[in-house]
């Protein structure tokens, strides 16, 4: 299986100039290769494809000397770039959905460049990263790459900069056999509801951090300065920091527990597109697709079963006699008329998605025994 495992720099005044000027100057080969394209198809009508511009690389890198700094595998990686763009932009347009045209990259908008293949200009020396026409950089080594190192990211983010290293053949960590199932229910008021009873409080980074990021932005939008802004990414970063943090240790715990655990095939946008203002909020906040994400790749390494569930009704449908008994989001009780059964709203929609997670799974052994 493949694996990115993330680290951070810590560069000094020198390497972080040049770790600039190499940016810059990706991102000018990135917007002359655009410009490039679009020149020949509106003087000449012709389409030109990757291979036509890295055609032209060697004689680019002769007279300029920003794009010579680049490591020559990096600025091919640019123009699939580019050219992956314009593939996708196709696509959407053959497809009929909103095609977004490939667009020019400002300074702020181009802050990542990738070494298609470890060893050739980037790779560990005695602990530190060595990068080609930047030197040895210190790196904080915090875990153990695993497998075999395929690509490398090197990315600018609120004034510090990471190294991305990209795996494959990453070993699978299994667990001992667990034949223990879970049902999870997502929310807002709480985080989640355990079909065992247990009950996860929604931490809410972001109202946490609510106040100051106000006060930064009201700050940001009557003084537009470099160092507001980095302050105020650098607090989103945070939030973000921290809710990956809790999902993270959640998710490990359900899965070192658990042999089946079964969720729910939520769509967050389209939730958004559905709600109020001020519950998009928490449900972006939230972050269920993260939280699903990271619950799938750790199921995957650990050889444990997380299954999706079809979402309709589990909230109004009684987990005791199946009888759907509607409830606006405001009634927090389950109460079933039809069969007396009086119990959160969360629980009993925990109960109903570990049931049809259970005839899911149930079904599947059946055929394969069949």
């Amino acid at each position: 299986m493949r694996k990115s495992f993330k680290y951070r720099l810590f560069t000094n005044k020198t390497q972080e100039i040049k770790l600039d000027e190499i940016l810059n100057s990706a991102r000018f080969l990135y917007n002359n290769a655009l410009e490039h394209r679009l020149v020949c198809y509106k003087q000449w009508h012709k389409s030109i494809n990757y291979y036509d511009q890295a055609n032209t690389l060697k004689e680019i890198r002769s007279f300029d000397e920003g794009i010579a700094q680049l490591n020559f595998s990096c600025s091919q990686n640019i123009l699939r770039q580019l050219d992956k763009a314009f593939q996708s932009f196709f696509r959407r347009v053959k497809s009929g959905v909103k095609p977004g045209f490939p667009r020019f990259k400002g300074k702020d908008r181009f802050n990542s460049i990738t070494f298609p293949a470890y060893g050739n200009g980037i790779k560990i020396k005695k602990g530190k990263l060595y990068i080609q026409n930047v030197g040895s950089v210190r790196i904080n080594l915090h875990r153990n790459i695993e497998g075999a190192i395929t690509t490398v990211t090197i990315k600018r983010q609120n004034g510090h900069f990471y190294v991305s290293f990209s795996c494959a053949e990453v070993s699978a960590k299994t667990l001992p056999v667990s034949i223990k199932e879970i049902g999870i229910d997502v929310g807002i008021k709480s985080f989640a509801v355990m079909s065992d009873g247990q009950v996860i409080d929604n931490p809410k980074y972001l109202k946490q951090s609510e106040t100051n990021l106000k006060e930064i932005q009201s700050q940001y939008s009557k003084k537009r300065s470099k160092k507001l802004k980095r302050n105020l990414g650098r607090l989103h970063e945070k939030v973000s920091n921290q809710r990956k943090d809790f999902q993270h240790k959640l998710s490990r715990k359900i899965v070192n527990e658990f042999g089946y655990i079964y969720v729910e095939n939520l769509q967050p946008k389209e939730m958004v597109k559905k709600s109020f203002r001020i519950l998009n909020k928490y449900i972006n906040d939230a972050a269920w697709t993260q939280f699903f994400n990271f619950l799938s790749y750790k199921a995957e390494c650990a050889d444990r079963t997380l299954i999706k569930v079809n979402p309709k009704n589990t909230t109004q449908a009684c987990s005791s006699c199946g009888e759907i008994v509607k409830k606006d989001l405001s009634v927090r009780t389950h109460n079933c008329p039809h069969c007396g059964l009086v119990l959160d709203r969360d629980l009993n929609a925990a109960y109903n998605i570990k049931r049809r997670g259970h005839r899911l799974v149930f079904k599947a052994e059946a055929v394969c025994f069949s």
